[in-house]
């Protein structure tokens, strides 16, 4: 049996092969609320055979929204529809995760399709936070500097979102601590310039991070895994980079994170990211390495044998799949043959399997 087509224990949870969609933000949503695009979408990949459904990045707070049209999971009547999502996959044979997300001072956007720029607080946008009064863009508003007091805040609305993550069915959670959003802004010492307990040295840095693992922890069942995104390098001097990634790595394990979902940049606008086939590959096998978690690599990977290659050679435990399953919502049913796989098919398609 090839190893993108075995199975994966975490914990509790078993996955039946190593294909996972990757938490891709759809911008369809009202109030935060999950419909039926969310449900199609989701489940559409689900009886495509991924083994992972990793839900795009739910915002813990209207506040933490990239945009007015994100899912979010503030409100207990986020629960529902999340739930029907949840089951539909469940009963597909798939895995149901979340992402649990703050855009800290890239929120208050327009949608990609209208220009994805920031909106003022006059027009239809928010005030933005972050740990610093930096903004991502010299055209962006500047956030308003979180005091210790609303970090403590923050820190809840995870905790809180957690609660319904679970109550919601899912099964899996995975931190958004990538990408230039709120927490990586506290991980960078680009973004984050404070000076009291939430800056400065790593230790100050990784502090909001590990406060948010830590409330998770309180109400999330120790059977069940949680994961962390991160952004392994900035691709920037004096960023975060590698090595600090490493450091984090260290940390997140001791205290009970399952895997570490391997991705890069997004904080700095200016950043020159080689992108090519599996370009973040050499990050997750390094943390893997330099750590011993286990980790998923995302990044320009579109085929079977590829994601094989990957896994053969211990750069990764789990394949992530982002614009590959935009494509080909099938992925998981189609590639196996490729590997020379016979992988079950839902019964209503196996007339299609030949």
């Amino acid at each position: 049996m090839s190893l993108l087509y075995s199975p994966l224990q975490l914990k509790s949870i078993e996955l039946k092969n190593r294909i996972v969609m990757s938490p891709m933000c759809q911008y369809s949503a009202t109030d935060g609320l999950a419909n039926n695009w969310h449900l199609v979408h989701y489940g559409t990949r689900a009886v495509g055979g991924a083994g992972l459904i990793i839900v795009e990045a739910c915002a813990v707070s209207p506040e933490g929204r990239i945009t007015s049209h994100d899912l979010g999971i503030w409100d207990d009547e986020h629960i529902a529809p999340l739930s029907a999502i949840t089951n539909f996959i469940t009963l597909q044979g798939s895995v149901a995760a979340i992402q649990l997300a703050h855009a800290g001072r890239k929120a208050s956007c327009s949608t990609p399709w209208n220009g994805g720029h920031q909106l003022p607080e006059n027009s239809t946008g928010w005030k933005t936070v972050a740990p610093s009064c930096l903004p991502f863009r010299d055209t962006d508003c500047i956030p308003h500097a979180l005091s210790i007091e609303e970090i403590k805040i923050i820190v809840d609305h995870f905790k809180f979102a957690a609660q319904r993550a679970l109550k919601a069915g899912f099964k899996i959670i995975e931190i958004h601590a990538a990408h230039g959003y709120l927490i990586h802004q506290f991980l960078s010492p680009i973004s984050n310039q404070r000076t009291d307990e939430y800056g400065g040295s790593f230790i100050n840095r990784t502090r909001f991070l590990l406060e948010v693992i830590d409330a998770i922890n309180t109400v999330w069942p120790n059977t069940l895994p949680v994961f962390v995104r991160i952004s392994a390098t900035e691709w920037i001097e004096n960023g975060w980079d590698i090595n600090d990634s490493i450091a984090l790595a260290l940390q997140l394990k001791s205290v009970g994170i399952e895997l570490i979902d391997c991705s890069s940049g997004g904080n700095i606008g200016n950043a020159k990211i080689p992108l090519s086939p599996g370009y973040q590959v050499q990050l997750s096998k390094q943390i893997k390495e330099s750590s011993s978690i286990k980790t998923g690599t995302v990044g320009l990977i579109t085929s079977a044998e590829h994601a094989e290659v990957i896994l053969q050679n211990n750069e990764a435990d789990l394949i992530l799949f982002g614009r590959e399953l935009l494509r080909n919502p099938y992925f998981g049913l189609t590639a196996a043959s490729n590997l020379a796989e016979n992988n079950e098919w839902p019964l209503q398609y196996q007339r299609a399997k030949q």
